[in-house]
């Protein structure tokens, strides 16, 4: 019995090894050498299973990326007929998040569909509908969701009873590398919630306007879902890519981050910009795009 569970043992570890992907680990290790502040990322090739692994199960913030955990727990009520994609919502002034957002110049009693609300939290990321939709959904469905999912620390702390503690370190929500590209890939996979509600949800994560990071360095022919989180500290990404010769999923999340300057030459965006380049030409290395001379002052999204 001993040397069966050794040998099970063993092969598990072959398994495992011959998974990670030792050259692309070693560029991306590279890539982040010198970076002033902390930085995680996962990487796999959803064709081969080959993976990258960089304090893949650190928990980091979440920021504006919580917002898919967000969008998984309200297709999950969706699907239960608790509520319905395209129900008539009304806003109030109370709804309202100080910052620049679309939803927020709304007047009280302005009406908007909920497919509308959130279509403006993955694209634009607008914090007002965000937190609509966290308030209608509520945080603990959806983190119940994210457990009964298998998700071990993927989780919103805002505005949810029992997560005080973990939104003064973290804030709004917290997560690992690994954890956001498994969510992504259970998107792909039609996992999240139904077939039906994964689709719309990919229809959603392809149209976001907050371009001018990682998917800057991928070209703009390619299908890409994504979504991006940014507060002072932190900086980060999640992109799952149709490329030709396979899709692959990445995610680069950083904190503790020296560099809390708001211009696209933060130390965290060229980071992230870098990794995406390096993970694009490493999978399509016969690929010869690359940005257009002069797209910079096409990028200043704000």
């Amino acid at each position: 019995m001993k040397q069966l569970l050794l040998a099970a043992f063993l092969l598990l570890t072959v398994n495992s090894f011959a998974q990670t992907d030792k050259k692309l680990t070693a560029q991306l290790q590279t890539a982040l050498q010198g970076f002033n502040g902390q930085a995680g990322i996962y990487v796999q090739n959803l064709k081969t299973g080959k993976t990258v692994a960089i304090n893949q199960d650190t928990l980091f913030p979440t920021a504006s990326m919580i917002k898919v955990s967000i969008l998984s727990g309200l297709m999950d009520k969706i699907e239960k007929g608790e509520l319905k994609y395209n129900q008539k919502l009304a806003y109030r002034d109370s709804l309202l998040y100080a910052g620049e957002d679309i939803l927020g110049s709304f007047k009280d009693k302005d009406t908007i569909m909920l497919s509308k609300v959130a279509m403006l939290m993955i694209t634009m990321s607008d914090n007002t509908a965000s937190l609509w939709l966290q308030k209608l959904v509520t945080g603990t469905h959806i983190n119940n969701w994210l457990d009964s999912n298998g998700f071990k620390n993927m989780r919103v702390n805002s505005r949810t009873p029992g997560r005080e503690a973990m939104r003064k370190i973290y804030g709004w929500g917290v997560t690992t590398p690994y954890e956001m590209c498994k969510l992504f890939t259970m998107i792909r996979n039609g996992q999240v919630v139904s077939p039906a509600a994964s689709e719309r949800m990919s229809r959603t994560l392809n149209r976001i306007y907050w371009d001018n990071t990682a998917l800057s360095q991928i070209p703009p022919y390619v299908q890409c879902l994504s979504k991006q989180g940014a507060v002072d500290e932190s900086r980060s990404e999640t992109v799952l890519v149709s490329a030709p010769h396979g899709d692959y999923v990445f995610s680069i999340i950083t904190k503790n981050n020296k560099d809390q300057r708001w211009v696209t030459d933060n130390e965290a965006y060229v980071l992230i910009r870098k990794v995406s380049a390096l993970v694009w030409h490493y999978y399509e290395p016969k690929s010869d795009w690359q940005p257009a001379p002069g797209i910079e002052k096409y990028m200043l999204n704000e």
